[in-house]
């Protein structure tokens, strides 16, 4: 990978079948704010729990039309993401080779609550997906135990099957990405308008992701497209597909025991 720095966004789709939710990120993802085609990794439709399949599937198509398209497992419920009991990388397998029955591609994976196992990672590998689910930093909410994956820069993972798990790590959040980019001096009386008085440093490798919920919220809808056009200014805006292409033999390779964190 060159020396340049990218910048890649990617959303959570984990209400796919809510209408509003999904109304407003269909349009943000047609905008391209900042010229980023945002990677929807969505939730599969969970049949179980009362969802339809077909119009998920149906709006899966569409958004696959407007970027890359990601597979985001929630282990136990749609409204639970990680597991509770065994079975991880079995779960990412049937619903990996249901989505292709469905004539998806899905091209990137990230595990729901940013869990993974040596067994998710192995079934992403036999899927051929790139993964999204090691993270630049452990998830401030998780208890300690709970298992994540942890990656500063794109590389690939030698897993103990010996197979190569190609890796994008998720680097920032909405909220991570503004105090990067943005350090504010509190005014001594309010001004007529905020601007940025010094800047924060990026890696050679941003990704930036948020939730389609967060969309349901008018100060984070606002300040996305904001926050991504500033970033556009400052790293090159490519695609995790694009990204995923740039992975070569000139890149880290990693034990997965060097990845995986408890």
């Amino acid at each position: 990978m060159s020396r340049e720095r990218y910048a890649v966004v990617s959303c959570h789709v984990e209400r796919p079948l809510d209408d509003a939710v999904w109304e407003r990120f269909a349009s943000l993802q047609r905008a391209r704010p900042g010229g980023f085609a945002i990677a929807a990794l969505l939730r599969p439709a969970d049949p179980e729990h009362g969802e339809d399949e077909s119009q998920w599937a149906e709006r899966a198509r569409e958004a696959a039309a407007h970027g890359p398209l990601g597979h985001h497992t929630h282990w136990t419920a749609p409204d639970h993401a990680r597991p509770t009991g065994a079975g991880t990388g079995e779960r990412v397998l049937t619903e990996g080779r249901r989505l292709r029955e469905l004539g998806l591609s899905p091209t990137l994976f990230c595990g729901g609550g940013w869990y993974t196992d040596l067994d998710v990672a192995e079934a992403c590998a036999e899927l051929g997906y790139v993964d999204c689910t090691p993270r630049a930093s452990r998830p401030p909410y998780l208890a300690t135990g709970h298992a994540w994956a942890s990656l500063g820069l794109p590389a690939r993972i030698r897993l103990p099957s010996g197979r190569l798990l190609r890796a994008i790590p998720t680097t920032f959040s909405l909220g991570d990405l503004a105090r990067a980019v943005f350090r504010f001096e509190r005014p001594r009386r309010m001004p007529r308008r905020v601007t940025p008085r010094t800047r924060g440093t990026l890696p050679p490798v941003v990704h930036v992701y948020f939730h389609d919920t967060d969309l349901r919220d008018r100060r984070r809808r606002m300040a996305l497209p904001v926050l991504l056009g500033v970033l556009a200014r400052r790293a090159r805006p490519i695609d995790l597909d694009g990204l995923a292409a740039l992975i070569d033999d000139d890149d880290p390779e990693v034990a997965w025991a060097d990845v995986e964190r408890l």
